[in-house]
């Protein structure tokens, strides 16, 4: 049985259980984070020394990095649905998640600090309208991006669009003036017909 270690509102910790959904694998959740807390238990952090979420345990093998993490389940688990051996499908896959991590990560964590977690009379207004910017800045390339494809993936459904649209839903959810992206709009749409992802990312932002 796998573990995953992680609160079930956390964005990475969506990305992983929606690949477990999506690949019908049997898991059990433990909440750690946020409200919960026990990210500096000392057993939590022999785990993942970094002392975020998510971690993922199989058997003795244990890894974090939620990306890494979705990478793994796809190579090991999902063969003949999510995983592709074309290497430059492959790794266009690979560059879209990256991209997620790297750059629209932080972005969004600050807005949803900004915007839900930080009461409205203290919030800074400064740093969500950078925070929005920089945002509206990058989907406007995944925007150009699926102008050319149906999936952020390609022409299937795959990683980089589980590594995305966990980003998406607190930002659709939450900022009530966005910019006009369609076809990030179209493909977000198709996200959302996906029972995995009503079931494990549609859930309460907090």
């Amino acid at each position: 049985m796998l573990t995953v270690w992680g609160r079930k509102n956390s964005s990475n910790v969506k990305k992983v259980l929606w690949c477990l959904e999506e690949l019908n694998i049997p898991y059990q959740q433990i909440d750690i984070g946020g409200k919960f807390g026990k990210l500096d238990d000392p057993n939590y952090l022999h785990m993942n020394p970094n002392g975020v979420i998510p971690c993922l345990q199989d058997g003795d093998f244990i890894l974090w990095e939620s990306n890494v993490i979705v990478r793994y389940l796809v190579e090991k688990f999902g063969k003949n649905t999510l995983y592709t051996n074309d290497i430059k499908e492959k790794y266009n896959i690979e560059k879209w998640m990256d991209w997620t991590g790297c750059n629209l990560f932080s972005p969004i964590k600050q807005l949803m600090i900004s915007l839900v977690r930080t009461p409205e009379a203290q919030r800074d207004q400064k740093v969500i309208a950078q925070a929005l910017a920089e945002i509206e800045r990058l989907l406007k390339i995944a925007d150009e991006a699926l102008s050319q494809q149906t999936y952020l993936s390609g022409d299937k459904f795959g990683m980089a669009d589980i590594a995305l649209a966990p980003f998406i839903y607190p930002w659709i959810n939450v900022v009530t003036e966005r910019p006009s992206l369609p076809n990030l709009e179209r493909w977000y749409q198709l996200m959302t017909e996906r029972p995995a992802f009503q079931k494990i990312v549609m859930i309460e932002i907090n």
